[in-house]
């Protein structure tokens, strides 16, 4: 009893004695906090007291892309952690190759009556993608926030890392280490965020050749490929849209025989668990996730409890993280 109850409080940013009191039905606790201290039960996976197990939490749908991707369960935490607080249980669906669809687990939401659904990347972010399932959900007047760059037509709210910002910031610090010839790792050409990197580029470079700008997948193979094009081009330094095409990029040059830092300079996107463990330390551009993802939160909330809200794109800045993966470019 006393671990459930020091494990609840943790969970909800309450003491023990607040919980205490939600699961003994005593007075002096908000509705909020209790239905808080409710939904962090059912997230932990303790059973309520018997008198409380009528009352169901409402459902929030919490769509991701893949967990190989560690900025995924970075972003899941965060929003499930924000929502269980406001008495919301998180509906954690993850896509798998060859498994359930966005659109299927759209349709398995809208079956459960959930209050509402965040999408934390996705179909959304790229144009050539079909996107009738966010049509279904503005049909149904479903609350729904996005995270991470959209394309123009859904008419949703979002949160965003800005993408020129982070290019910028990557862009400079290589230049300011004397590279050159710095090359691009970006997703596909109907993905809105590495549309947005690559127009942030090219304002930045003035005359970015075609042949410095390399297309993958999203995943440390994809990046190997593409910086193996770019290396082969001449490029001292690589940015990449993610920490796993970043770390793709490092391989490549090893594989290569190159030195990474000092024969290539490579910068990630992210700032992903772990990136302070590779080998070398990636420099990379850190999303400010926690602040992203409460935002979120705060703006499902408010569509939830009835408060319009406009469907524009909040942008966040990033930071840049410099650490062991960049260094001055080779001379000759």
């Amino acid at each position: 009893m006393t671990r459930r109850l020091a494990e609840v409080a943790k969970k909800v940013g309450v003491s023990e004695a607040t919980v205490s009191r939600v699961l003994n039905g005593k007075p002096g606790v908000s509705d909020a906090t209790r239905q808080a201290v409710l939904t962090a039960l059912d997230v932990l996976g303790y059973e309520r007291p018997t008198q409380l197990r009528g009352e169901r939490a409402r459902l929030v749908g919490l769509v991701l892309p893949e967990l190989q991707n560690p900025i995924f369960p970075a972003f899941a935490e965060v929003i499930g952690g924000a929502l269980a607080q406001l008495g919301l249980t998180p509906v954690l669906c993850t896509q798998t190759k060859g498994g359930v669809s966005e659109a299927d687990y759209v349709e398995l939401l809208l079956q459960q009556q959930v209050s509402g659904v965040v999408f934390a990347g996705g179909l959304y972010a790229q144009a050539d993608a079909p996107h009738d399932h966010y049509r279904l959900l503005a049909e149904r007047n479903i609350p729904v926030v996005l995270v991470n760059a959209a394309i123009d037509d859904l008419g949703f709210p979002g949160v965003s890392c800005d993408d020129a910002v982070a290019v910028e910031q990557a862009w400079r610090h290589l230049s300011s280490l004397g590279h050159e010839r710095i090359g691009l790792v970006l997703g596909p050409r109907d993905h809105v965020p590495s549309a947005r990197k690559l127009a942030a580029a090219r304002a930045i470079a003035g005359n970015l050749p075609d042949e410095f700008v390399a297309r993958a997948i999203f995943s440390l193979e994809g990046g190997h490929a593409a910086a193996s094009r770019l290396i082969d081009r001449g490029v001292t330094g690589i940015v990449c849209a993610s920490d796993p095409l970043a770390l793709g990029a490092v391989r490549a040059a090893r594989r290569k025989g190159y030195d990474v830092p000092g024969r290539i300079s490579v910068v990630g996107y992210d700032d992903s668990a772990f990136m302070n463990c590779t080998e070398p330390p990636l420099t990379t551009v850190r999303q400010p996730i926690e602040a992203m993802g409460r935002a979120a939160v705060e703006l499902l909330n408010a569509r939830i409890g009835g408060t319009a809200v406009p469907a524009e794109e909040l942008l966040f800045e990033p930071e840049l993280v410099v650490r062991g993966s960049t260094a001055q470019a080779p001379r000759g």
